[in-house]
C-alpha cells in the first residue's frame, strides 16, 4: 500500500514518514517487543497521504495564505484563523486511493485481533512530523480519539486528526518553536484499542518530573482510559520505583500515593467515550498491584535504555485479558534537556492565611491576583501575570498559561496537561487543589507556592519571598569527604545535583513531623484510643490501612528512601529519631505517651527511649522502616546512627534490640555509627570504638554540654561558641582515637557551615567527613581543596631517632634487671639484699619510663610539624607545629594553638606601624626592604614582635606584616621559605 505502514515495519528513522509518536510505536514494536514488552497492533496513514489530501483539495495554498501574516500574539485573531482552517479540512473529502487503503487496513488489523475479531474499537492519534523530537515535544497539541468502531466513524477520526494540526494551541506552539507550519505534515495512527476502561491506565517518566532527577521511575495510575491521567481530569495514584534497586532484583517502590481517582473514562454504548463515577472503595485502593507496577518500570527502564534518554510513557491495562501494554512512548523534553547549571531556591521570607492546599508542580513561588476563570473562550479578561485558577486544562489553555504568575487546577496530577505546560514554561503550579474556584475570590490577590515539597500551597495575600542561585561550578574533589545535611525528603532529588559525597545526616524528625504527623504509640495502641478527635485525625491519614503500625513503617521508609535513593550509591546516614519529649507530645495522640520534663533536653531522649518498655514498640516501627529500605528496596548505602547515647551499656543494649527487630550491625553490610556528642563519648571513645563502626560528631549538642549552656537560652547564648578552645580540644582527641582504631570520623553540627575556620580546623586535624548544609556546600568544598593543597603533614626524622635511643634506654635497663636476677639467683646468699636490688631497678624502671611519657608527648608537640603554602597574596611556605590550627582569608593567614597563647600571623595592610624611627632597626628578609620592631606587649601581658615587609620600597604604600608571640617569632620567622611578592 501507497498510504500506509504497518507499526511493525516501521523504525524511529521513519519520523518524515509517519511522525514521532507512530516511529516510536514501529521502533517498539520492531525492536522492543522481543523482550517482552507488549504493545498494541496498528498501523499509520503516512505524511504523504496528508500532502495527498491537501493537494487534492486544493488546501495547501488556502492554509499557506491564511497563515502568512498571523499574529500569534492577537488571540482574537488566531482563534478566527485556526476555526476557518479546520473548517476547511472537515468539509474536504480524502482521495479515493487513501480511503481505500485505510478500510483495507482497517479490515485487516480486525481479522489480526485475537482478542475480538470483525470490526473493532480502535484508537486514532494524530503524529506529527516535527512531534516527540528529542528537543521539542508537540505531546497534547493534536487531538486523539478513542473508542472508533467501524469505517465510517474511523474516516472520520482521521480527518478530525489532521484537522487538529491546526488548533489555536498548535498554531501558536510550532510559531514559539519556529516551525514553518506548512512544513510539518501530520500521520494518523490507528491503534487496536486495549480496554482499560475495565482496568486502569496512566503514564510512566523515567525521571523525576519536578526536579530531572534520573534515578526513578514515576507512575501514575487511574481507573478507565488513560484521557483523565493525561489530561488531568482526576488525582492519580502515584508511584515512585528506584531503578537500580529495581536492576538488582529488588522490589523498589520507595513511594506510593493514594489518589482521589473520582472519575473514569469509559466506553459510551452509542460509541466514543463517557465519564462514570468510581465507587467509594475503589477510590480508597490503589488501581495496581506491586507486581504490575514493577513490570511496568521494568519496561521503562528498557525503553530508556533502548532510546539512550529519559523518556515519556503512556500504559493501559486490558480489563479483559488483565494484560499491560504500552500505548506510546515519547522523549521527556523537559527536565531532561534543563541545563543544570545554575540552581535555584526559592524561600519565603514569612507565611500568611493558608487557603488551600494541592500537588506542587516544579520548586518556584508565583504571585498575582486571582483570576477565576471556567473556560479558555474567556481569555480575554486575563491579564498577563495573573494567577490563573480554573477545574482543569488542555490544550485549548495554553495562550493564557504561557501569561499566567502561576497556575491553579482543582483536578490532575503530576503528569496532567497543566502540570506539563507549566513545569515546560517554568511557571509555578498546583493541581489537585480542590474547591478552589468556590475559596479563591476572582481578584483576590494570592501567593502560590510549590518550594515546600511536595505540597503545593496557597497563601492569602502577596508574601514576600526570595530567590538564591547557586552556580553549579565543576569542583576538584577533595580528601576529606563532603557530605550533606538533609531533612526535607522532598527536597532530596533537587539536592542531588549539587556536588557531594553523601549525606552525613537525615533527620528521621522531619519525616515525622510532616510526612507521618501520628506519635508512634498512638498508632501501637490505636484501638485503646478513646478521644474521637485523636481517632479521627489518624483515620482520616491512615486511609487504606487496617493495621496502623504499617503506615508508620511506610511513610518512615518512604522519606528515607527518597534521601537514600537520591544519592545512591554514596553513604546516606540515617540518625534514629532524636525528638526530646516535649517535641513528641506535639505529634498527633502524643500527649498521652510523654512525660512532662523539667529539662527535656537532658531527659528521655535519643539512645535512653530505644530500649526502655515504654517506647520499645515505637522504636521497632523505626527498625522495621530502615529494614525495608535496606533490604526490600536494596538502599545498602544506609547507614544507620545512634543519637544521644550517654554510656557504652547504653550502645550494647540500643544494638541488642536493633538486633532484635531485625537490625543487625554486620549483617548485610550494616554499618552503625554514633553521635558524638556528649563528653562521655570523648573520654570513653576508645570503649565506643569497640561497638559502633563510626562517629559523626554533633557539634551543637557538644558545645552545649561541654560549656554547660542551654543554647535555647538566650541569657547565656553568649557563651555559647563551637570555637571554644574546650570544644576543639574534645573535637580533636575524638578524630585521633577514632582513627587511632580505624573507625570513621564525620561532624554533623552546624559549625562548619557556619565558621570557615572552624571547618579549616577539621581538615587539618585529619577529620574524614564534614557535613554541610546544602547552601554552604559548594564555596566550603572549594575552600576545602584548596586547604588541603596547603597543609601537608610530615613527621620530623629527628624525633624517630630521638624515640628510638629513648626506648633503647629502657630496653636496656630491662635488659640489666633479667640479667642481674639469673645472676644473684645464683651467687648471692641474702635473699634481702636480692629483694632489694629488685625494688630498686624496678622504680628506677618506672621513673624512666613516666619521663620517657612526658619526653615523648613534648617532642610529639614540639617534633611534629605541618607545612603550609602560600600562593594567594605572597609566595611562600612555611612550617609550623601540628597541634596549631590555621586561620586562612583573603589577604592574610594565621597560625596558633588551641589556647590562642602562641601566634603567628602574615597579612598585608596598606600602612606600616607608626612608631619613631630610632627604635626600628631597617633590614632586609629574602632582598626585600623590611623594618624590625621592638618587642611589644597585648592586654594580657603577652609579649610579641613585628617584621614589616616593604615590597615597593619604605616610601611606598602596600606592607606585609609578620608578627607573632615572643616565644615562637625566631623560629617561626626561620621556617618560612622561598618567600616571594606578587607584580
Amino acid at each position: 500500500m501507497l498510504f500506509i505502514r504497518w507499526f511493525k515495519d516501521l523504525t524511529i528513522k521513519d519520523i518524515p514518514l509517519v511522525g514521532g509518536k507512530n516511529a516510536s510505536l514501529g521502533e517498539m514494536c520492531s525492536k522492543l517487543s522481543k523482550n517482552g514488552i507488549k504493545l498494541p497492533d496498528g498501523f499509520a496513514l503516512t505524511a504523504e497521504a496528508y500532502w495527498n489530501f491537501l493537494r487534492k483539495n486544493g488546501l495547501d495554498k488556502k492554509i499557506k495564505n491564511l497563515l502568512k501574516n498571523l499574529n500569534k500574539k492577537n488571540i482574537s485573531s488566531l482563534a478566527k484563523t485556526g476555526a476557518k482552517i479546520r473548517g476547511m479540512i472537515l468539509s474536504a473529502e480524502f482521495p479515493k486511493e487513501i480511503e481505500k487503503e485505510i478500510k483495507t487496513a482497517y479490515k485487516e488489523l480486525g481479522k489480526k485481533s485475537s482478542a475480538r475479531g470483525g470490526e473493532i474499537e480502535v484508537a486514532v492519534r494524530s503524529s506529527a512530523t516535527a512531534e516527540d523530537l528529542p528537543d521539542a515535544s508537540f505531546a497534547g497539541q493534536q487531538e486523539t480519539y478513542l473508542n472508533v468502531k467501524g469505517e465510517k466513524d474511523l474516516l472520520l477520526a482521521c480527518k478530525k486528526c489532521v484537522a487538529s494540526l491546526f488548533t489555536d494551541r498548535a498554531i501558536s506552539y510550532r510559531e514559539d518553536k519556529g516551525f514553518d507550519h506548512m512544513y510539518v505534515a501530520l500521520s494518523v495512527g490507528v491503534q487496536e484499542m486495549i480496554r482499560s476502561d475495565l482496568a486502569a491506565s496512566g503514564v510512566m517518566f523515567t525521571l523525576d518530573t519536578e526536579s530531572g532527577f534520573k534515578g526513578v521511575v514515576l507512575i501514575n495510575a487511574a481507573y478507565g482510559l488513560g484521557e483523565n491521567v493525561v489530561k488531568g481530569r482526576v488525582v492519580p495514584d502515584q508511584f515512585f520505583v528506584f531503578k537500580e534497586g529495581l536492576k538488582n532484583g529488588h522490589k523498589s517502590i520507595i513511594s506510593r500515593r493514594l489518589g482521589s481517582k473520582e472519575m473514569k473514562l469509559v466506553y459510551s454504548d452509542k460509541g466514543g467515550t463517557i465519564q462514570q463515577k468510581v465507587n467509594f472503595k475503589d477510590r480508597n485502593k490503589y488501581c495496581l498491584t506491586d507486581e504490575e507496577i514493577l513490570k511496568l518500570a521494568k519496561w521503562g527502564v528498557k525503553i530508556e535504555e533502548h532510546y539512550g534518554h529519559p523518556m515519556d510513557i503512556e500504559w493501559a491495562k486490558d480489563g479483559i485479558t488483565g494484560e499491560l501494554f504500552i500505548v506510546q512512548a515519547r522523549s521527556e523534553t523537559v527536565k531532561s534537556r534543563e541545563k543544570k547549571n545554575v540552581m535555584e531556591t526559592y524561600n519565603l521570607k514569612k507565611k500568611g492565611k493558608i487557603l488551600l492546599q494541592g500537588i506542587s508542580i516544579g520548586q518556584k513561588i508565583g504571585q498575582g491576583k486571582a483570576k477565576v476563570i471556567n473556560s479558555p473562550k474567556q481569555m480575554d479578561k486575563f491579564k498577563p501575570g495573573d494567577v490563573l485558577v480554573t477545574r482543569i486544562t488542555d490544550p485549548d489553555w495554553e495562550p493564557i498559561m504561557r501569561i499566567a504568575g502561576a497556575i491553579i487546577t482543582e483536578q490532575g496530577g503530576k503528569t496532567s496537561h497543566a502540570a506539563i505546560v507549566s513545569r515546560e514554561l517554568g511557571i509555578p503550579c498546583v493541581v489537585g487543589a480542590e474547591k478552589a474556584r468556590q475559596v479563591i475570590k476572582n481578584k483576590q490577590a494570592i501567593t502560590v507556592s510549590c518550594a515546600e515539597g511536595d505540597v503545593g500551597i496557597i497563601y492569602e495575600g502577596l508574601l514576600p519571598f526570595e530567590v538564591k542561585r547557586t552556580e553549579l561550578k565543576k569542583v576538584q574533589p577533595s580528601r576529606t569527604k563532603i557530605l550533606m545535611n538533609v531533612g526535607d525528603p522532598t527536597s532530596a532529588f533537587n539536592l542531588a545535583s549539587l556536588p557531594c559525597d553523601g549525606v552525613g545526616l537525615a533527620r528521621e524528625e522531619f519525616i515525622f513531623t510532616n510526612f507521618i504527623k501520628i506519635h508512634p504509640l498512638a498508632l501501637v495502641h490505636y484501638k485503646e484510643i478513646t478521644n474521637k478527635k485523636i481517632k479521627s485525625q489518624i483515620d482520616e491519614l491512615t486511609i487504606g490501612y487496617r493495621d496502623k503500625t504499617q503506615y508508620c513503617v511506610d511513610k518512615l521508609a518512604e522519606g528515607i528512601g527518597f534521601i537514600s535513593s537520591a544519592f545512591y550509591p554514596n553513604d546516606v546516614v540515617v540518625r534514629l529519631s532524636d525528638f526530646k519529649t516535649n517535641e513528641y507530645a506535639s505529634l498527633i495522640g502524643g500527649a498521652k505517651y510523654e512525660p512532662k520534663e523539667e529539662n527535656p533536653m537532658l531527659g528521655w531522649r535519643g539512645a535512653s527511649r530505644y530500649y526502655d518498655p515504654k517506647y520499645k514498640p515505637g522504636f521497632k516501627l523505626e527498625c522495621l522502616a530502615l529494614k525495608k529500605a535496606r533490604e526490600e528496596w536494596g538502599l545498602k548505602n544506609i547507614i544507620v546512627m545512634v543519637p544521644f547515647c550517654r554510656t557504652v551499656e547504653e550502645g550494647k543494649k540500643v544494638l541488642a534490640v536493633m538486633k532484635e527487630f531485625g537490625l543487625e550491625k554486620g549483617k548485610n553490610g550494616l554499618q552503625v555509627y554514633m553521635m558524638c556528642e556528649i563528653p562521655s563519648n570523648v573520654i570513653l571513645a576508645k570503649e565506643f570504638c569497640e561497638i559502633f563502626d563510626g562517629f559523626s560528631i554533633g557539634s551543637n549538642d557538644l558545645t552545649q554540654m561541654t560549656l554547660g549552656v542551654d543554647r535555647d537560652s538566650s541569657l547565656v547564648s553568649h557563651i555559647y561558641d563551637e570555637n571554644n578552645t574546650a570544644v576543639k580540644r574534645l573535637i580533636r582527641e575524638i578524630i585521633q582515637i577514632a582513627r587511632k582504631n580505624g573507625k570513621k570520623v564525620g561532624i554533623c553540627g552546624q559549625a562548619p557551615s557556619d565558621y570557615p575556620e572552624f571547618a579549616e580546623f577539621l581538615v587539618q586535624e585529619g577529620i574524614d567527613s564534614i557535613s554541610l548544609n546544602p547552601d554552604t556546600v559548594l564555596k566550603t568544598r572549594e575552600r576545602i581543596v584548596a586547604m588541603e593543597k596547603k597543609i601537608g603533614k610530615v613527621k620530623n626524622n629527628n624525633f624517630k631517632m630521638a624515640m628510638a635511643s629513648k626506648l633503647l634506654m629502657i630496653f636496656g635497663v630491662v635488659g640489666l634487671v633479667t640479667a642481674l636476677s639469673g645472676y644473684t639467683c645464683q651467687t648471692v646468699n641474702n635473699q634481702a639484699v636480692v629483694d632489694g636490688l629488685k625494688q630498686t631497678l624496678t622504680e628506677e624502671i618506672s621513673g624512666l619510663k613516666s619521663q620517657l611519657r612526658q619526653e615523648i608527648a613534648e617532642e610529639l608537640s614540639e617534633k611534629q610539624t605541618s607545612s603550609f603554602q602560600e600562593d594567594g597574596f605572597a609566595k611562600f611556605s612555611v612550617s609550623y607545629p601540628s597541634a596549631w590550627t590555621i586561620g586562612h582569608w583573603e589577604d592574610g593567614v594565621g597560625f596558633s594553638s588551641l589556647d590562642g597563647k602562641e601566634w603567628f600571623k602574615i597579612f598585608t595592610q596598606v600602612l606600616g606601624h607608626p612608631v619613631s624611627e630610632d627604635l626600628i632597626t631597617t633590614t632586609t628578609f629574602f632582598g626585600y626592604p623590611a623594618k624590625r620592631f621592638p618587642e611589644a606587649s597585648l592586654k594580657d601581658g603577652t609579649s610579641y614582635e613585628v617584621l614589616e615587609i616593604y615590597p615597593k620600597g619604605y616610601k611606598k604604600q602596600g606592607v606585609i606584616e609578620i608578627s607573632g608571640d615572643k616565644n615562637n617569632f625566631e623560629k617561626m620567622l626561620g621556617n618560612i621559605g622561598n618567600f616571594e611578592v606578587k607584580k
